[in-house]
């Protein structure tokens, strides 16, 4: 078959597609698995922010968190809330606290109620929202995988499941405290119930997927940076073979 430049072209360009299909974010577990995102930032000028991953594969939901800027030492609930608008609070809002502090009631309506618990270990359920003894007690990496309820996996899907964390060192005494009570529960200070961070649940980015990569379809583990070099060597690899034909086209030119 005659080899001409614009085959090269083409099969440079097929070469291309092929390497950039490799970094293409690959869908999780099973083949109605997808991935989803929410970016947290502070409430209550509490310094805490973080990025939470999740994969939801029908009813089973792997989350992958890492926070920063909460207080340590004391535990902090983090949840899925479900229910309400599918936004965070203007940060900015006039709650009902002390010097005006957002307490959770405060933005119920825009977060809505607790649909899972995000709980190291033990009950996941919305009914566990405040299992002190199960929450992590500082910033760091979380993970997790459960099983979510009907009305959660359906929230994560239509983008209207919102991500909360909760504790927040008002006063700067080092743990929560404070003659204010918890709306939740009067046996805790508001402190400890008020919410630090919160991020809506939306359409992943891959690009800031934690190091280690993401699980496949086929069960292996590929990195993002990993991804990205098979598509710079299907690149490569490409324009290897294209110079390599011109290269002999041009040596068999000068025999002639």
């Amino acid at each position: 078959m005659r080899t001409t430049m614009k085959s090269i072209t083409l099969m440079a360009a097929s070469m291309a597609m092929i390497g950039a299909g490799a970094a293409a974010p690959a869908m999780a577990h099973g083949d109605d698995a997808h991935s989803y995102q929410a970016d947290l930032t502070q409430l209550n000028d509490s310094g805490a922010s973080g990025t939470a991953w999740f994969t939801l594969d029908g009813d089973e939901l792997t989350v992958k968190m890492d926070t920063q800027g909460l207080l340590a030492g004391s535990p902090h609930a983090q949840h899925i809330h479900v229910g309400g608008a599918g936004t965070c609070p203007d940060p900015d809002m006039k709650g009902s606290g002390v010097d005006g502090a957002i307490r959770v009631t405060d933005a119920i309506d825009d977060y809505g109620m607790v649909g899972a618990s995000l709980t190291t270990k033990g009950s996941t359920g919305a009914d566990h929202g405040l299992d002190v003894a199960n929450f992590p007690t500082e910033s760091g990496h979380y993970e997790r995988t459960f099983t979510v309820t009907d009305e959660v996996a359906s929230a994560i899907e239509d983008g209207t499941a919102v991500v909360v964390l909760h504790g927040v060192d008002h006063n700067g005494s080092g743990e929560y405290d404070g003659d204010q009570k918890s709306d939740l529960d009067e046996s805790l200070p508001s402190e400890a119930t008020d919410p630090a961070a919160c991020g809506v649940v939306g359409a992943s980015q891959m690009a800031d997927m934690p190091e280690g990569g993401v699980e496949t379809g086929d069960g292996t583990t590929a990195g993002i940076e990993d991804a990205g070099l098979l598509a710079a060597g299907g690149v490569l690899a490409a324009a290897g073979v294209a110079g390599m034909v011109v290269s002999r086209r041009r040596a068999a030119r000068r025999e002639n």
